[in-house]
């Protein structure tokens, strides 16, 4: 999606309200890339839990949704709800466990070797040293 990753949770927050439920594959498709981790997903789904939404694998039959509380939700409302699960998962956005990720982390972490620095490590390793 082209939006920001906040619009992306508020509308999703704001559909979720609407129907009272909401799919397990509704709530991938409105999360923001950068989140993959399955604890940050899980992090979402309680906050969607959390808000009285109930997150289902598929949207149930007509015959068993209860009427809505007709709880209506502001945009801010949802704004806020939106901000709020973004911040919570972008403090893990940082930690990761793909190996890949870990290690380019590190990596970007140590500094690079000079011209110099080169030639002068080349030089120690031709001395013996």
């Amino acid at each position: 999606m082209d939006q920001n990753p906040q619009s992306q949770l508020k509308l999703l927050v704001i559909k979720g309200k609407e129907q009272g439920y909401l799919t397990y594959a509704e709530v991938n498709d409105h999360l923001p890339a950068e989140i993959v981790d399955s604890e940050q997903v899980e992090d979402i789904i309680q906050m969607i839990n959390d808000m009285g939404i109930k997150v289902v694998e598929t949207a149930p039959d007509a015959d068993d949704l209860a009427l809505n509380d007709d709880e209506t939700i502001t945009d801010e409302d949802a704004a806020e709800a939106a901000a709020a699960a973004l911040s919570s998962v972008e403090s893990e956005i940082g930690r990761t466990t793909d190996p890949v990720r870990m290690y380019m982390r590190e990596m970007g972490t140590v500094e690079l070797l000079t011209r110099e620095g080169e030639i002068d490590i080349a030089k120690r390793i031709e001395d013996g040293i």
